[in-house]
Order: structure tokens, then sequence, then C-alpha cells
């Protein structure tokens, strides 16, 4: 009977604590890349799909959250040390035939452009080994380290897309900026429409006065091929000295 009962006991415990190892013994699987911003599909980071043809440099690509990562793949720069991780900044990187392409982004508009500012002091330093290539796309800061064909460098750059909408937590900085070029474009427009309108009003005109002219001309033309005699002196009595004037018959002059 108490075999039974211990029998029961332990049947009962399993029962209990069976689930338990179910739900928690059993390995979670943690995801390959820790980043704010993820593809719902495959969970890779929306940061390395924004790498050029992201796909053919799967292997090679490195994602950072700090620099110690960064600098393994890119080795000790002096730009690698001005990136700031603090505030949620995330880092790609792959090897490319252009060069070794980097893309930081940062979680605001503000972080990144204190960082263009540093990056910019510092290549106007020269003190990166190599050429360097940089340019700021939209909330990016993207380089290219050890650059062989300037063209080429180029050329990857512009295939970095920035698709997503930069809000300002306070007053836009470059509104000054953007003030100033949406003050040209409009005056430019303004300036090519006027001048559009000048030379159609112009060209109009000298269209309309020759075919006025012509007209006219054709008119008088005509007029004066019906005409059997012509008289500069409008009718009245002249001499006849180019002899376009019909003599006087004397049948028609009055007797002695």
């Amino acid at each position: 009977m108490a075999r039974n009962s211990i029998i029961k006991l332990l049947s009962s415990i399993f029962l209990l604590t069976y689930p338990v190892y179910i739900v928690f013994g059993q390995p979670v699987s943690t995801p390959q890349y820790r980043s704010q911003e993820v593809s719902e599909k495959d969970g890779i980071p929306v940061l390395i799909k924004h790498l050029p043809n992201w796909e053919s440099v799967r292997d090679r690509i490195t994602f950072a959250r700090d620099t110690g990562s960064l600098k393994v793949a890119l080795g000790a720069r002096p730009i690698v040390d001005l990136i700031d991780f603090s505030a949620g900044t995330e880092a790609v990187t792959a090897p490319y035939d252009a060069g070794k392409l980097l893309i930081i982004e940062y979680a605001t508009p503000q972080a990144s452009l204190e960082d263009d500012a540093k990056f910019t002091g510092k290549l106007a330093e020269k003190s990166e080994s190599g050429l360097t290539f940089y340019r700021r796309i939209g909330n990016y800061n993207v380089f290219v380290f050890d650059v062989a064909d300037q063209s080429s460098a180029n050329a990857l750059l512009d295939q970095v897309k920035y698709e997503k909408t930069v809000t300002w937590l306070g007053k836009d900085p470059n509104w000054i900026q953007k003030a100033e070029r949406a003050f040209v474009v409009s005056t430019s427009n303004l300036f090519l429409s006027t001048v559009l309108v000048i030379l159609m009003g112009i060209g109009l005109s000298i269209v309309g006065g020759v075919l006025s002219g012509l007209v006219f001309f054709r008119i008088r033309e005509r007029k004066r091929a019906g005409m059997t005699t012509f008289s500069d002196a409008g009718g009245m009595i002249r001499l006849n000295l180019d002899g376009l004037t019909p003599d006087i018959l004397s049948k028609n002059l009055l007797g002695e």
C-alpha cells in the first residue's frame, strides 16, 4: 500500500514538472544579429539589406554595434574611434572591388549630423592611410576605405539609398540651406518661364508680321496686274516723259 502511494506521488510530481521542462528546458535559438530594426521575413537587419548587392557579399558582412567589432573588420582607423555607439548606433561593413564600404546608422539625425562634422574634419587632416571617400546619405554616414578607383567608389556610394523619413526633434538645422535652395529654384523657374513667354511673343509677332506683309503684298500685286496703265500722278495731267501715258487722239480735241 505504501509502495503504491509512493508511485502515485512520483507520478504526480512527474506530471507537474514535465510541462515546465518542455517549456523551459529546451534550448532557445538566439538570433544571429541584434538590431533595432530587422526584417520580418528572415530576421536580418534592414541596415545589412541596404548594402549594394548585399546577398553577393553576405558571407563577408560584419554587423557591429561597438567599436571593437568594427576594428576587427576594418582594422585600427582614426575614423572608427570617432563613431559614437552609445545611443544605439549601428554599423555594417563589407568588402567590394571599389573598396571597403562602411555604413553607419544613427538613432537620430542630430547624432548623424554631429559625427558628420567630426568625420569631415578628420578627413581634412588626411590622417587616414589610403584613399577614403565619405558621403552623408540621409541618416547614413557612408565611407569607402582603401579606394583604388575614384569613379568606382562614387558609383558604389550612389547605390546606397536611405529609404526612411528623417524627422528632427527640434528645429531643422538645415532650414536656411533649404530655404535658399527653394528660393533659387523658384526664382530660376520664374526667370525661365518669363524668358520663354517673351521669346514666344517675339516669335509670334515676327511670324504674324511676315504673314500679314505677304498677304498685303499679294493683294497689291493682284490689283496692279489688273491695271492697263500705271501713273504715279494719280490720274492727273503729267508729262509723257516715259512713254507710258497714251497719246491724246486729235478727234477728242476741240475744233477751232
